[in-house]
């Protein structure tokens, strides 16, 4: 299948957002007089649920108000430096050939749109994506389809010329739901439960391979529908 857009998840499939996430909640501890560390295998597992729930879990027996906690750590997000070396091996490289290559692309997360905004301004990304779609006040989240159908509103695609590329089980769900086909990142968060879903999609091993795939230069990575 030929493919003119992606659609990419952001945390766990583009950037490895536990180290950002997991300093954060380190902060908060740390005011709170805590000398506990937040599990950054929690983090990665909590991921693509993130908000309260991530929140409620990680800080654990410390968590006493999950909603008033998001909001401090949402807070705390919007002003830290963000580490130019945040995205993973070969994404910078990927995403500059896939524009080159006329493949318009798209993201679709779950973390705040502030959020998805600030972090590829300062990582010298969002030039590189049509449409940014996180989520905000009255838009469903993941896996609901909503963010992706305007993520494929926003690059101009089509269900049928677009792949949804992410990490998890709320990404193969969201896509699906959507009607859009689906990748998984091998190096993902998530991709190891990810992958088990049926039918199952298939793994891309790296950033270049997509390129390969996606750009014409090699063989397809989704089969025809």
């Amino acid at each position: 299948m030929n493919f003119q857009h992606i659609i990419f998840d952001l945390d766990g499939t583009l950037i490895d957002s536990a180290r950002l996430t997991g300093a954060i909640i380190d902060r908060m501890l740390d005011e709170r007089g805590v000398g506990a560390r937040a599990d950054r295998a929690l983090i990665r597992q909590m991921d693509a649920v993130g908000g309260e729930a991530m929140i409620a879990a990680v800080m654990g027996e410390f968590s006493a108000n999950p909603a008033a906690e998001i909001e401090e750590f949402r807070a705390l997000h919007r002003d830290i430096a963000v580490p130019q070396d945040l995205p993973f091996p070969g994404v910078r490289a990927a995403l500059a050939a896939l524009e080159t290559s006329g493949i318009g692309l798209g993201i679709c997360s779950n973390k705040p749109q502030f959020l998805c905004e600030k972090i590829l301004a300062a990582l010298g990304l969002a030039q590189h994506f049509a449409a940014i779609v996180g989520s905000a006040p009255g838009r469903a989240r993941k896996p609901a389809p909503d963010a992706a159908l305007l993520a494929l509103e926003g690059v101009g695609g089509t269900v049928t010329n677009t792949l949804y590329f992410g990490d998890s089980a709320i990404d193969v769900a969201t896509a699906r739901a959507a009607r859009l086909p689906v990748a998984l990142a091998a190096w993902g968060y998530g991709t190891a439960e990810a992958r088990q879903a049926k039918p199952r999609p298939p793994v891309v091993e790296t950033m270049s391979v997509l390129v390969d795939g996606v750009a014409g230069h090699g063989r397809s990575i989704i089969p025809d529908r």
